[in-house]
């Protein structure tokens, strides 16, 4: 077990143990569960855990932002809930809607390959610069031809490894799934080895021409090293062959006779009908794109990087990730991605503006590493831990990925190479002849947009008031009573979460009036669309929660009214929710509202009324840091 056990334990204790788990898989900075039930989840303990960014919900995804170390915590709750990854994924729910489900699939089947594809579009980018510094001679050297073997093989081989993760996320045997990308790069069937090997025997309106038949089918050829799209959609059609298979074959012989007919169909209908249409629609879509560039490359480039951090807090982005692969294998470059260069620049330059305005010793800790980590590439630290509370800074993000992706443009610069993020990205936007310009480009921008970043939020960002520098060198604070009613021990409540002590230190009241009021001066960070429950920080650093009620969460807001809403700066008595008690009791759920410091461990006392009733703006509890 890594050094992560104890977070994997939590994660996995609060998504509702590995039963309610259908599969996980991970990126660059998020645990990404599919569940049963996403009602079994905890969202506010996952939130309140210090080794958790954040949780997102998007794309039928249930999402753990951890940060840059996901991969060893990936590995801890994989072990501590026994799942294997390197079998099939167990069939789920497929997510709702059409948008919903083409994410899915595409993150799916690429989640598990970016790391080392990154790392191979890395080689050869510093190929490509070696070919840069050293010159063309260097192109003939053994030293080029190892390094571009290592970094090309992946983008050469890409069906193959597209086919496996495919085949994990449609459920079918990875074996299989790798034959189908296999296939599919094998060399006789490539456009130009039939073309070279003799002419067209005839031609297909809009498809194009054949050069032989398979059992009196023109077979309309491709080159499909490289691609991404047909390789998804045959094992999709061999996922369907595969339950039927399943179905009809007795289970003695499915070892081996359900492979032979998910290959001896799926394969055939993929090279004779799927690959001639897929290419035929990829290249429609590369040509879109392609006048689209023509017509305004600024424009495009400028609405990339303006909405890109938009498009990676739902985990959109994946949808313009094929479209990129399409151009690279197509064109040789693409001219979408670089429109985006300029987006983790600009959140590191708010960032150190960030470091360097604020007077809370705890931001200042937390900012370096999110510097850190935007600058190589991964902002979600960043997002999720200042931009977005905050909500400026992140406008602020935008701007200046939208100047970075607008430079971009205005240079022509082209992407070579799927290649890394932030600073490791510049070497993408060299040519393999060693043509440097893009990466010039990549340089200009990045340093701009880090400029705009730092200026804005320097000069324009939201001032911390006095009363924030005093509570952070008070070394106390009071927490008042945010509800009228009487006070019991939390130990008491009903709720066994609650009762151990594990999602906060605090009390339980008891309401007798349905009005909820600020607690302290601070802002609101979790404000639950059923309202039932409040997420405070305080101005000095105390995490609080409100609960109001057990398991209230399933009256969907209905007899709650929110007067604020989540990011907004509330004063200490100023009210929050209105909740109907008599509504809440006649559907059959406990009034009972736990009022917890959530981030105890960080605090050096909590001491606690004695008092049994609790008044507004009474001392309820007495915070020592």
């Amino acid at each position: 077990m890594g050094k992560y056990e104890k977070l994997a334990k939590e994660i996995l204790e609060n998504v509702g143990g590995k039963e309610n788990i259908n599969s996980l898989t991970h990126c660059i900075t998020r645990l990404r569960f599919r569940l049963k039930d996403e009602s079994k989840a905890n969202d506010e303990a996952l939130k309140n855990n210090p080794g958790v960014v954040t949780v997102m919900k998007s794309a039928g995804q249930y999402q753990v932002v951890i940060g840059n170390h996901v991969p060893a915590v990936f590995e801890d709750v994989c072990a501590i809930a026994g799942i294997n990854n390197d079998a099939p994924a167990a069939e789920d729910e497929a997510p709702k809607g059409v948008l919903d489900t083409l994410i899915d699939i595409i993150s799916g089947c690429f989640q598990p390959i970016l790391g080392p594809l990154c790392a191979a579009g890395i080689i050869k980018g510093l190929n490509a610069l070696l070919v840069f510094l050293l010159g063309a001679g260097f192109s003939a050297s053994g030293t080029y031809l190892v390094l571009n073997a290592i970094g090309d093989s992946i983008f050469y081989f890409l069906p193959i490894i597209l086919g496996y993760t495919a085949a994990k996320k449609f459920n079918v045997n990875v074996v299989v799934g790798m034959i189908i990308g296999a296939s599919l790069c094998y060399p006789t069937i490539q456009t130009d080895t039939l073309s070279a090997a003799g002419k067209a025997i005839g031609t297909l309106p809009m498809i194009g021409a054949y050069y032989t038949k398979f059992l009196g089918i023109p077979f309309i050829s491709g080159n499909y090293t490289s691609t991404v799209v047909p390789v998804i959609c045959i094992v999709a059609l061999a996922a369907q062959i595969q339950k039927i298979a399943k179905k009809y074959v007795p289970e003695m012989l499915q070892n081996f006779f359900v492979p032979f007919f998910v290959l001896i169909i799926s394969l055939p209908i993929g090279l004779l009908v799927i690959g001639p249409v897929v290419g035929l629609l990829t290249q429609v879509l590369s040509n879109f794109f392609a006048a689209l560039y023509k017509l305004s490359p600024v424009v495009t480039a400028l609405v990339v990087g303006a909405f890109w951090q938009c498009l990676v807090i739902f985990g959109l982005h994946w949808a313009l990730v094929p479209m990129a692969m399409v151009n690279l294998g197509n064109l040789g470059f693409d001219t979408i991605l670089p429109g985006m260069t300029g987006t983790t620049f600009a959140a590191t330059g708010i960032m150190i503006a960030t470091y360097l305005k604020t007077k809370d010793p705890n931001k200042k800790a937390l900012a370096i590493p999110a510097t850190i980590s935007a600058f190589c590439g991964v902002t979600e630290p960043a997002i999720y831990g200042f931009l977005l509370p905050e909500k400026t800074p992140f406008v602020f993000s935008c701007i200046g990925g939208a100047v970075g992706g607008a430079i971009m443009g205005a240079l022509n610069a082209k992407m070579y190479v799927m290649g890394g993020l932030g600073i490791f990205s510049v070497v993408s936007y060299i040519s393999p002849e060693g043509e440097a310009s893009g990466l010039v480009a990549a340089l200009i921008c990045g340093a701009v947009s880090m400029l705009v970043g730092f200026l804005l939020a320097f000069f324009f960002g939201k001032k911390e008031d006095n009363k924030v520098i005093e509570a952070v060198k008070a070394n106390e604070e009071t927490i008042v009573a945010p509800i009228e009613g009487t006070i019991k021990p939390v130990e008491e409540s009903s709720d066994a979460a609650f009762a151990s002590g594990a999602l906060g230190k605090g009390v339980v009241i008891i309401p007798s009036d349905g009005k909820v009021y600020a607690p302290v001066s601070g802002t609101v960070t979790v404000l639950f669309p059923s309202l039932h429950a409040i997420g405070i920080t305080s101005d000095s650093g105390v995490e609080l929660l409100i609960h109001i009620g057990i398991n209230t969460v399933q009256l969907d807001g209905k007899g709650y009214t929110a007067h604020i809403k989540q990011g907004d700066h509330v004063e200490c008595g100023q009210l929050l929710v209105e909740f109907d008690m008599d509504y809440i009791t006649s559907e059959g759920y406990s009034l009972e509202t736990p009022v917890l410091v959530t981030n105890y461990n960080d605090l050096k006392e909590i001491k606690i009324t004695d008092k049994t009733n609790s008044s507004l703006k009474e001392e309820l509890l007495h915070i020592n840091y």
